[in-house]
């Protein structure tokens, strides 16, 4: 039954403040949900329509509370538009950064992505390519928010995310490489002006820096890149249109990643 206390909780699990607060967030969908309920993750609550547990009684079983709920009920506590059979209530994980711990592989900085589908999109580009630790600046859009959670489509169950400022991470992990007795990583960010990226040669590790969508990469973290990168802007003979200001941040990070993989690869 859906009590008005659980109905009130779960209107505040809406606003970061009160999942930071109640360490929860909130995932809705049968594919999700399902994928969540195989994962490592911990799902505190599930609230599903008969016919979704009838079908699923085995996975369901495994939430410590299951409350069945009508579609009405349903409509009642989802964000999405048209609700499915299933919201699930689940436990934020919290991973320990360690720099020494990734200073042998690629790992990904967001310097300030605001807008939640670029974030959720980002996501689920990093492990599409093998990318499994994303560090994401304070002022970044919350990857607990459900518009990032729908968005990423899963890939926050395969990804590890971490807060930390963006130049302060990359001091901490210039650190760590020298306390290993290794050169200093190779830190690529994204600018308007770079090597152009479909002939940079990729090391076989460092750090890709992806910066807001309006003003790219914040002074303090650009001062510590390494490589600048871009991504040419291609025009017919003779166009002599005006040109796009910049790529989506997103787009621009699947570019980048798949360069990186291309020329990495063999």
């Amino acid at each position: 039954m859906l009590t008005k206390s659980r109905l009130s909780l779960l209107r505040t699990l809406r606003q970061k403040k009160f999942r930071k607060e109640n360490g929860l967030f909130v995932a809705e969908g049968d594919k999700l949900v399902l994928e969540i309920l195989n994962s490592s993750f911990s799902v505190e609550t599930l609230y599903a329509t008969n016919e979704w547990l009838k079908e699923n009684r085995n996975l369901a079983s495994q939430a410590p509370e299951t409350i069945a709920v009508s579609k009405d009920e349903l409509s009642k506590i989802s964000t999405l538009i048209t609700p499915q059979n299933v919201l699930a209530v689940v436990s934020i994980p919290e991973f320990l950064l360690e720099e020494k711990e990734l200073v042998k592989k690629y790992s990904l900085v967001l310097d300030g992505i605001r807008d939640p589908g670029n974030m959720g999109t980002i996501i689920r580009i990093a492990d599409w390519f093998g990318i499994r630790d994303i560090i994401c600046s304070p002022d970044c859009a919350e990857v607990w928010n459900p518009k990032v959670v729908q968005a990423s489509m899963g890939s926050l169950l395969r990804v590890r995310i971490y807060e930390k400022e963006a130049h302060q991470f990359i001091e901490d992990l210039n650190k760590a490489t020298r306390q290993e007795e290794l050169s200093d990583p190779m830190i690529y960010g994204t600018f308007l002006d770079g090597e152009n990226v479909y002939t940079t040669q990729f090391n076989s590790t460092g750090v890709i820096v992806i910066g807001n969508e309006s003003n790219g990469i914040s002074l303090k973290t650009a001062q510590l890149v390494n490589k600048r990168i871009t991504i040419p802007l291609f025009r017919e003979t003779g166009d002599d249109s005006n040109r796009p200001e910049s790529l989506n941040a997103a787009i621009a990070t699947a570019i980048v990643c798949a360069e990186l993989r291309r020329t990495t690869s063999n």
